[in-house]
Protein backbone atom coordinates (compact mmCIF):
# COMPACT_ATOMS: atom_id res chain seq x y z
CA UNK A 1 0.00 0.00 0.00
CA UNK A 2 1.43 3.35 -0.96
CA UNK A 3 2.34 5.94 1.62
CA UNK A 4 -0.06 8.55 0.17
CA UNK A 5 -3.04 6.22 0.49
CA UNK A 6 -2.16 5.53 4.11
CA UNK A 7 -2.08 9.27 4.85
CA UNK A 8 -5.47 9.82 3.21
CA UNK A 9 -7.01 7.02 5.26
CA UNK A 10 -5.62 8.48 8.47
CA UNK A 11 -7.02 11.93 7.52
CA UNK A 12 -10.42 10.44 6.73
CA UNK A 13 -10.49 8.61 10.05
CA UNK A 14 -9.67 11.84 11.90
CA UNK A 15 -12.43 13.72 10.07
CA UNK A 16 -15.01 11.01 10.65
CA UNK A 17 -13.93 10.15 14.19
CA UNK A 18 -16.89 10.60 16.50
CA UNK A 19 -16.66 12.92 19.43
CA UNK A 20 -19.04 14.33 22.01
CA UNK A 21 -19.51 17.67 23.62
CA UNK A 22 -20.74 17.30 27.19
CA UNK A 23 -22.02 20.05 29.49
CA UNK A 24 -21.77 19.16 33.23
CA UNK A 25 -22.30 20.97 36.52
CA UNK A 26 -19.14 22.40 37.98
CA UNK A 27 -19.68 21.22 41.54
CA UNK A 28 -21.20 17.72 41.03
CA UNK A 29 -20.07 16.92 37.52
CA UNK A 30 -23.65 15.91 36.72
CA UNK A 31 -24.19 15.70 32.97
CA UNK A 32 -26.69 18.30 31.79
CA UNK A 33 -26.31 18.22 28.02
CA UNK A 34 -24.29 16.33 25.42
CA UNK A 35 -24.13 16.15 21.66
CA UNK A 36 -22.22 13.85 19.35
CA UNK A 37 -20.28 15.21 16.41
CA UNK A 38 -17.39 14.78 14.06
CA UNK A 39 -15.30 17.35 12.20
CA UNK A 40 -17.16 16.99 8.91
CA UNK A 41 -20.57 17.44 10.52
CA UNK A 42 -19.28 20.39 12.54
CA UNK A 43 -17.95 22.04 9.35
CA UNK A 44 -21.24 21.49 7.54
CA UNK A 45 -23.22 22.88 10.48
CA UNK A 46 -21.05 26.00 10.73
CA UNK A 47 -21.26 26.56 6.96
CA UNK A 48 -25.05 26.28 6.84
CA UNK A 49 -25.36 28.52 9.90
CA UNK A 50 -23.17 31.16 8.26
CA UNK A 51 -25.23 31.04 5.04
CA UNK A 52 -28.48 31.36 7.03
CA UNK A 53 -27.15 34.36 9.00
CA UNK A 54 -25.93 36.09 5.81
CA UNK A 55 -29.28 35.48 4.06
CA UNK A 56 -31.26 36.75 7.04
CA UNK A 57 -29.09 39.87 7.30
CA UNK A 58 -29.52 40.57 3.57
CA UNK A 59 -33.30 40.23 3.81
CA UNK A 60 -33.44 42.59 6.80
CA UNK A 61 -31.30 45.18 5.04
CA UNK A 62 -33.16 44.96 1.72
CA UNK A 63 -36.76 44.87 2.91
CA UNK A 64 -36.88 46.74 6.23
CA UNK A 65 -36.29 50.39 7.26
CA UNK A 66 -33.09 49.31 9.03
CA UNK A 67 -31.22 49.82 5.75
CA UNK A 68 -31.56 53.59 6.25
CA UNK A 69 -28.98 53.35 9.05
CA UNK A 70 -26.39 51.83 6.71
CA UNK A 71 -24.15 54.35 4.90
CA UNK A 72 -24.92 54.53 1.20
CA UNK A 73 -28.66 53.90 1.44
CA UNK A 74 -31.05 56.86 1.03
CA UNK A 75 -33.87 57.32 3.50
CA UNK A 76 -37.58 57.57 2.65
CA UNK A 77 -37.75 61.08 4.07
CA UNK A 78 -34.83 62.12 1.88
CA UNK A 79 -36.52 60.75 -1.25
CA UNK A 80 -39.75 62.54 -0.37
CA UNK A 81 -37.88 65.79 0.21
CA UNK A 82 -36.03 65.41 -3.10
CA UNK A 83 -39.33 64.85 -4.94
CA UNK A 84 -40.90 67.93 -3.36
CA UNK A 85 -37.86 70.02 -4.28
CA UNK A 86 -38.00 68.75 -7.87
CA UNK A 87 -41.68 69.74 -8.13
CA UNK A 88 -40.99 73.18 -6.63
CA UNK A 89 -38.02 73.79 -8.94
CA UNK A 90 -40.14 72.88 -11.97
CA UNK A 91 -42.85 75.30 -10.81
CA UNK A 92 -40.24 78.02 -10.26
CA UNK A 93 -38.87 77.49 -13.78
CA UNK A 94 -42.35 78.01 -15.20
CA UNK A 95 -42.88 81.16 -13.11
CA UNK A 96 -39.45 82.54 -14.10
CA UNK A 97 -40.17 81.85 -17.78
CA UNK A 98 -43.53 83.65 -17.53
CA UNK A 99 -41.88 86.60 -15.71
CA UNK A 100 -39.16 86.84 -18.37
CA UNK A 101 -41.78 87.00 -21.12
CA UNK A 102 -43.66 89.63 -19.15
CA UNK A 103 -40.49 91.72 -18.61
CA UNK A 104 -39.69 91.52 -22.33
CA UNK A 105 -43.17 92.85 -23.09
CA UNK A 106 -42.66 95.72 -20.63
CA UNK A 107 -39.31 96.55 -22.24
CA UNK A 108 -40.99 96.76 -25.65
CA UNK A 109 -43.50 99.22 -24.23
CA UNK A 110 -40.72 101.32 -22.68
CA UNK A 111 -38.66 101.32 -25.90
CA UNK A 112 -41.66 101.91 -28.19
CA UNK A 113 -40.94 98.69 -30.03
CA UNK A 114 -44.16 97.58 -31.69
CA UNK A 115 -44.24 94.54 -33.95
CA UNK A 116 -46.62 94.22 -36.87
CA UNK A 117 -47.49 90.98 -38.60
CA UNK A 118 -45.57 90.66 -41.87
CA UNK A 119 -47.34 88.92 -44.73
CA UNK A 120 -45.38 87.53 -47.63
CA UNK A 121 -46.46 89.25 -50.82
CA UNK A 122 -45.46 86.26 -52.90
CA UNK A 123 -47.79 83.95 -50.97
CA UNK A 124 -50.72 86.22 -51.92
CA UNK A 125 -49.82 87.18 -55.50
CA UNK A 126 -48.48 83.86 -56.74
CA UNK A 127 -51.82 81.98 -56.90
CA UNK A 128 -53.39 84.84 -58.89
CA UNK A 129 -50.50 84.95 -61.36
CA UNK A 130 -50.80 81.28 -62.18
CA UNK A 131 -54.61 81.16 -62.19
CA UNK A 132 -56.50 81.14 -65.52
CA UNK A 133 -57.72 84.59 -66.49
CA UNK A 134 -61.22 83.32 -66.79
CA UNK A 135 -61.30 82.45 -63.09
CA UNK A 136 -60.15 85.89 -61.84
CA UNK A 137 -63.03 87.90 -60.37
CA UNK A 138 -63.02 91.61 -59.65
CA UNK A 139 -63.99 92.71 -56.15
CA UNK A 140 -67.11 94.79 -55.77
CA UNK A 141 -67.13 98.23 -54.16
CA UNK A 142 -68.58 96.89 -50.90
CA UNK A 143 -65.93 94.16 -50.78
CA UNK A 144 -63.16 96.71 -51.30
CA UNK A 145 -64.54 98.86 -48.47
CA UNK A 146 -64.74 95.82 -46.20
CA UNK A 147 -61.14 94.83 -47.02
CA UNK A 148 -59.92 98.35 -46.29
CA UNK A 149 -61.78 98.42 -42.97
CA UNK A 150 -60.49 95.01 -41.87
CA UNK A 151 -56.91 95.81 -42.93
CA UNK A 152 -57.00 99.05 -41.01
CA UNK A 153 -58.37 97.38 -37.87
CA UNK A 154 -55.92 94.46 -38.04
CA UNK A 155 -52.83 96.47 -38.89
CA UNK A 156 -53.14 99.54 -36.71
CA UNK A 157 -55.81 98.59 -34.19
CA UNK A 158 -56.42 102.23 -33.35
CA UNK A 159 -59.63 101.57 -31.44
CA UNK A 160 -61.14 104.70 -32.99
CA UNK A 161 -64.64 103.86 -31.83
CA UNK A 162 -63.49 102.12 -28.64
CA UNK A 163 -66.96 100.79 -27.99
CA UNK A 164 -65.68 98.42 -25.30
CA UNK A 165 -64.32 101.41 -23.34
CA UNK A 166 -67.42 103.57 -23.58
CA UNK A 167 -68.33 102.89 -19.95
CA UNK A 168 -64.75 103.31 -18.63
CA UNK A 169 -64.03 106.72 -17.08
CA UNK A 170 -60.40 107.80 -17.47
CA UNK A 171 -58.92 110.85 -15.73
CA UNK A 172 -56.37 113.01 -17.46
CA UNK A 173 -52.86 112.28 -16.08
CA UNK A 174 -52.11 116.03 -16.46
CA UNK A 175 -53.97 118.98 -17.85
CA UNK A 176 -52.16 120.74 -20.65
CA UNK A 177 -51.65 121.18 -24.37
CA UNK A 178 -50.70 118.26 -26.60
CA UNK A 179 -47.49 119.15 -28.40
CA UNK A 180 -46.91 115.75 -29.99
CA UNK A 181 -49.98 113.68 -30.90
CA UNK A 182 -50.47 109.93 -31.29
CA UNK A 183 -49.31 108.61 -34.71
CA UNK A 184 -49.08 104.91 -35.48
CA UNK A 185 -47.50 105.32 -38.93
CA UNK A 186 -44.53 107.10 -37.35
CA UNK A 187 -44.52 104.62 -34.42
CA UNK A 188 -45.42 107.46 -32.10
CA UNK A 189 -47.57 105.66 -29.54
CA UNK A 190 -47.37 108.35 -26.85
CA UNK A 191 -48.93 111.78 -26.62
CA UNK A 192 -46.65 114.48 -25.23
CA UNK A 193 -48.46 116.93 -22.96
CA UNK A 194 -47.23 120.23 -21.56
CA UNK A 195 -47.18 120.85 -17.84
CA UNK A 196 -48.25 123.97 -16.01
CA UNK A 197 -47.67 125.03 -12.45
CA UNK A 198 -49.48 121.91 -11.23
CA UNK A 199 -46.85 119.32 -12.16
CA UNK A 200 -48.47 116.38 -10.39
CA UNK A 201 -48.96 113.25 -12.52
CA UNK A 202 -52.11 111.29 -11.68
CA UNK A 203 -53.34 107.77 -12.42
CA UNK A 204 -56.00 107.68 -15.13
CA UNK A 205 -57.88 104.86 -13.36
CA UNK A 206 -57.51 102.46 -10.46
CA UNK A 207 -55.07 99.62 -10.92
CA UNK A 208 -51.82 97.97 -9.87
CA UNK A 209 -48.32 99.39 -10.45
CA UNK A 210 -46.31 97.08 -12.73
CA UNK A 211 -43.19 99.24 -13.02
CA UNK A 212 -41.92 102.36 -11.27
CA UNK A 213 -38.25 103.24 -11.73
CA UNK A 214 -35.75 105.41 -13.57
CA UNK A 215 -34.91 104.52 -17.19
CA UNK A 216 -32.35 105.76 -19.69
CA UNK A 217 -33.90 108.32 -22.02
CA UNK A 218 -37.30 108.52 -20.30
CA UNK A 219 -36.34 109.57 -16.75
CA UNK A 220 -38.76 108.01 -14.25
CA UNK A 221 -41.41 105.75 -15.79
CA UNK A 222 -44.58 104.39 -14.18
CA UNK A 223 -46.65 101.58 -15.71
CA UNK A 224 -50.07 100.74 -14.27
CA UNK A 225 -52.31 97.80 -15.16
CA UNK A 226 -56.05 98.49 -15.07
CA UNK A 227 -59.08 96.28 -15.62
CA UNK A 228 -60.14 95.03 -19.06
CA UNK A 229 -56.49 94.52 -20.08
CA UNK A 230 -55.79 98.27 -20.13
CA UNK A 231 -52.25 99.50 -19.35
CA UNK A 232 -51.20 103.13 -18.91
CA UNK A 233 -47.59 104.37 -19.22
CA UNK A 234 -46.28 107.67 -17.79
CA UNK A 235 -42.83 108.73 -19.03
CA UNK A 236 -40.68 111.74 -18.23
CA UNK A 237 -41.38 112.05 -14.50
CA UNK A 238 -38.74 113.61 -12.27
CA UNK A 239 -39.82 111.51 -9.28
CA UNK A 240 -42.35 108.84 -8.36
CA UNK A 241 -43.96 107.96 -5.04
CA UNK A 242 -45.19 104.46 -5.91
CA UNK A 243 -43.52 101.05 -5.99
CA UNK A 244 -44.13 97.85 -7.92
CA UNK A 245 -47.23 96.08 -6.63
CA UNK A 246 -48.87 99.18 -5.11
CA UNK A 247 -52.59 99.69 -5.70
CA UNK A 248 -53.56 103.15 -6.94
CA UNK A 249 -56.95 104.82 -7.17
CA UNK A 250 -58.39 106.92 -9.98
CA UNK A 251 -56.85 110.39 -9.95
CA UNK A 252 -54.26 109.50 -7.30
CA UNK A 253 -50.91 111.29 -7.59
CA UNK A 254 -48.18 108.83 -8.64
CA UNK A 255 -45.30 111.26 -9.30
CA UNK A 256 -44.15 114.67 -10.48
CA UNK A 257 -43.54 115.70 -14.09
CA UNK A 258 -40.45 117.47 -15.35
CA UNK A 259 -40.97 121.21 -14.93
CA UNK A 260 -38.54 124.12 -15.21
CA UNK A 261 -39.14 127.11 -12.98
CA UNK A 262 -36.98 129.29 -15.29
CA UNK A 263 -38.90 128.57 -18.49
CA UNK A 264 -42.17 127.78 -16.67
CA UNK A 265 -42.53 124.81 -19.00
CA UNK A 266 -42.52 121.05 -18.76
CA UNK A 267 -43.96 117.96 -20.40
CA UNK A 268 -44.62 114.25 -19.95
CA UNK A 269 -45.30 111.43 -22.40
CA UNK A 270 -48.40 109.32 -21.86
CA UNK A 271 -49.27 105.98 -23.52
CA UNK A 272 -52.38 103.80 -23.38
CA UNK A 273 -52.35 100.10 -24.34
CA UNK A 274 -55.18 97.58 -24.65
CA UNK A 275 -54.31 93.86 -24.79
CA UNK A 276 -50.80 94.68 -26.04
CA UNK A 277 -51.98 97.10 -28.75
CA UNK A 278 -51.62 100.92 -28.70
CA UNK A 279 -54.68 103.10 -28.15
CA UNK A 280 -54.97 106.79 -28.99
CA UNK A 281 -55.40 108.46 -25.57
CA UNK A 282 -57.00 111.53 -27.20
CA UNK A 283 -60.05 109.40 -28.11
CA UNK A 284 -60.73 108.66 -24.45
CA UNK A 285 -59.25 111.51 -22.40
CA UNK A 286 -59.67 115.27 -22.48
CA UNK A 287 -56.21 116.76 -21.83
CA UNK A 288 -57.01 120.40 -22.50
CA UNK A 289 -57.08 122.77 -19.52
Amino acid sequence: MSRGRVKRRKLYRRLTAKGRIVVVKEDSFEEKFSIGFNIIRLFIFLTLSSIAIIALTTIIIAFTPLREYIPGYSSTALKKSALELAIKSDSLEQVISANEQYIRSIKKVLKNEFEFAHISKDSIVAPAEFSPKGLLLEATKSELELREYVEKEDRYNLFEKASYLDKVVLFAPVKGKIIKPFNVKEKQYAVRITLGADKAVKAVSKGTVLFADWTVGSDFVVIIRHKEGLVSVYKGCTSVNKSIGDFVRSGEVIGLGSFSEETNKGAISFELWKDGMPVNPQDLIDFEQ
